[in-house]
């Protein structure tokens, strides 16, 4: 295997990639059936929002590594805040402020819902999103709830039994609403992430598969089972898309796929976060006025392509990645005074 380097920075280009198709069709498809393009634009990705998927592939990868790597609960807690809040507030003031500046009919929200959306958990108390992309933000933190909990009670191989357990539950699922015209509690599905477990599980597969000191069999049945469910609950087509973004994900994890090596690649891969928290509304509602100003849509597009980039690449650098570095070192320096304080006594 190659070194650590190639390796993550491939895994976060395809992050920049699957932020890019997710705007794609936010921009094209998702605007158009909201508010409606004059003329079609020039490209439309109806299929990008699969870029989740692959997200979601590529968090069940890091987070088990995340794990393998941990050796205290709080050294993950602190990685995955330090990771994920001080971006997610800084978008979220800006979404607030320049959706209320520009003006988006039916997607402002009000002062409460801002602060209640500080928290990040406002899907799970019935508040609505500032964003609607920050709804998946909600099934990362269950994701890592889950697989923090599992792991604390029996390390890789109880988290490896949870989602056994969770595409178990999945099927039933399935086959009870196709076969018996029930539908299971909604509740269930979402706290156990039925929907979106199949993606994580064939992250961690891919994560197992990579290792050197991997027993080969174990994840790649993993693998197969979680298309397998794909396949089931969505189609073949979603099940054939599962097997090729488990092949892209495991040539970036090998390192095989140095075109994600190039510097646009990486740059995208770098804000890749803060420009899926920011593209959505600020975009939309910016769209509507370059639109209503007269500019072709595609036109209209590429503006606001360039201005949610540039917005992401400022919030990375100037938001983001200081506060990560603060966190993570204040952090740091507390662990080694209490190890200081715990020796000397």
């Amino acid at each position: 295997m190659s070194s650590h380097g190639p390796r993550l920075a491939q895994l976060d280009a395809l992050r920049g990639l699957a932020a890019l198709l997710v705007v794609g069709f936010h921009y094209t498809t998702r605007f158009d059936q909201l508010y409606g393009h004059p003329t079609a634009p020039l490209v439309s990705l109806p299929w990008g929002h699969y870029g989740v998927n692959l997200f979601f592939m590529i968090s069940g990868f890091v987070i088990f590594m995340s794990l393998e790597r941990t050796r205290r609960p709080m050294d993950f807690l602190v990685s995955r805040f330090s990771r994920l809040y001080p971006a997610y507030w800084g978008a979220l003031l800006l979404t607030f402020a320049l959706t209320h500046l520009l003006g988006l009919p039916g997607k402002t929200v009000g002062w409460t819902t801002l602060l209640v959306n500080v928290t990040m958990l406002q899907e799970l108390v019935g508040v609505p999103h500032v964003d609607g992309v920050y709804w998946t933000l909600t099934v990362e933190l269950l994701f890592y709830a889950w697989a923090l909990l599992s792991w604390l009670q029996g390390g890789g191989q109880r988290l490896w039994q949870l989602l056994w357990l969770f595409l178990a539950v999945r099927v039933v699922y399935v086959l009870v609403a196709a076969f018996g015209s029930v539908d299971l509690p909604w509740l269930l599905q979402r706290w156990l992430l039925l929907p979106y477990i199949a993606w994580f599980a064939l992250g961690v597969a891919v994560y197992r598969l990579t290792q050197q000191d991997a027993v080969p069999a174990p994840p790649a049945r993993l693998a197969l089972a979680a298309v397998a469910v794909i396949a089931l609950a969505k189609g073949i087509g979603v099940g054939l898309l599962a097997v090729g973004c488990f092949v892209l994900l495991r040539g970036a994890a090998q390192g095989r796929w140095r075109w994600l090596e190039h510097p646009m690649w990486l740059w995208l891969g770098s804000i890749s976060y803060t420009l899926y928290l920011l593209h959505e509304n600020i975009g939309w509602a910016l769209l509507l006025r370059l639109e209503a100003l007269g500019l072709p849509p595609t036109v209209a597009i590429l503006v606001v392509l360039a201005v949610s980039l540039g917005l992401a690449h400022g919030l990375t650098r100037w938001v983001e990645q200081p506060a990560m570095r603060w966190i993570r070192s204040r952090y740091q320096q507390y662990r080694l005074r209490h190890a200081a304080v715990v020796s000397g006594g």
